[in-house]
């Protein structure tokens, strides 16, 4: 009996340890691939911990990272009023800053205070970094170790990065705020900074991540306010991408509404129908789906994504795989349309013999 009482103990210590400390994992994208490139592994990061002293960065005083937590009117007397405001689907509104040609802004504010700042473009201030700077100079400024952990409000998250994270995507911290650094390893230099608060880095939860409390979670997301999320994203998207193709000197895309139909309903399909393919079962390739709409062209592409956190990972996940990058960075194609539903992401490109109206 006394047995029996002891495995019951230990069973329950087993199984309340398991429900406080529990596991979270992002989807990953369902199209990957694999590239011959300069990368670094877990295994060669470990030793470089191993052996370099911990720097403190401090926050610096200039530069869209200088940006967090200040309030929305320092932002609108340091930058002016935002060129439109879109929604996000982590409870708070993107500040968008579009017309310079030279770099592109997106300030995240949440009860009239900054907690994101996302940014791209040769111009673009992000000190203690410099756009286009190199890995290894980054590792130099501030080593980026395998997982990162926090204490937020009583809660510990520790976030765990694959070597795919530490090549493409890692995050560091400096002082209380987590800077995400978007890397495009085909070329080994930064591409576009990301800057979060400690809650915003736990709502987007972009990395595996274990937790003892509770799970930061961002609010229901309503029909009506997806449809402007989804709206927002497109246009974001657009811009990310003219940003990406300004750096490889191809010229800017021009919008076009009928293709991000086409777009649209290819991602809408995907989600609704569960699958993740340039096929679709039910509508066929992208040229029958342009036919459907008598759009003419030369020359059509298609980049496809799914279960990103926004159209910014997004954006950044095609420019990391060939194929995507290939297309996303061609010069011939002249127009884009793009589709956004929820988490399902379509860019439909075009080469006209004539301008599309």
């Amino acid at each position: 009996m006394r047995i029996l009482l002891r495995a019951i103990v230990i069973f329950i210590i087993i199984f309340l340890s398991y429900t406080l400390f529990m596991y979270f994992g992002q989807y990953t994208p369902n199209e990957q691939h694999q590239e011959e490139n300069v990368q670094i592994s877990n295994e060669e990061l470990s030793n470089k911990e191993d052996n370099v002293e911990e720097k403190q960065v401090t926050l610096p005083e200039e530069g869209i990272i200088s940006l967090m937590n200040k309030s929305s009117e320092e932002i609108t007397a340091l930058m002016g009023e935002p060129d439109r405001i879109d929604p996000s689907a982590y409870d708070y509104d993107w500040w968008i800053y579009e017309q310079d040609s030279q770099q592109y802004i997106q300030v995240g504010i949440l009860n009239q205070k900054v907690v994101s700042v996302y940014g791209i473009g040769n111009k673009l201030n992000v000190k203690p970094f410099t756009i286009e700077q190199s890995l290894q100079d980054i590792f130099n400024i501030q080593p980026v170790t395998s997982s990162l952990t926090l204490d937020y409000e009583g809660n510990s998250y520790r976030f765990e990065f694959s070597e795919e994270d530490m090549n493409t995507r890692p995050t560091i911290q400096l002082g209380d705020v987590y800077v995400q650094l978007y890397i495009d390893k085909f070329d080994g230099v930064l591409s576009s900074v990301r800057v979060m608060d400690a809650e915003t880095f736990v709502k987007q939860r972009s990395y595996e991540v274990t937790y003892r409390g509770n799970l930061i979670e961002a609010e229901e997301i309503t029909e009506e306010k997806w449809d402007k999320i989804e709206a927002g994203s497109e246009k974001q998207i657009l811009a990310i991408t003219n940003m990406l193709r300004l750096r490889h000197n191809a010229q800017p895309l021009k919008w076009h509404d009928e293709t991000a139909n086409v777009a649209f309903s290819h991602s809408q399909d995907m989600k609704d129908n569960n699958y993740f393919s340039h096929e679709s079962p039910t509508e066929g390739s992208l040229v029958d789906r342009l036919a459907q709409l008598n759009i003419k062209y030369e020359m059509a592409g298609e980049n496809i994504a799914a279960q990103y956190v926004d159209g910014i990972a997004a954006s950044e996940g095609w420019l990391n795989s060939k194929g995507h990058r290939e297309t996303m960075l061609n010069d011939d194609f002249t127009h884009l349309g793009i589709g956004v539903d929820e988490l399902y992401y379509t860019q439909n490109f075009l080469k006209t013999w004539e301008p599309l109206k």
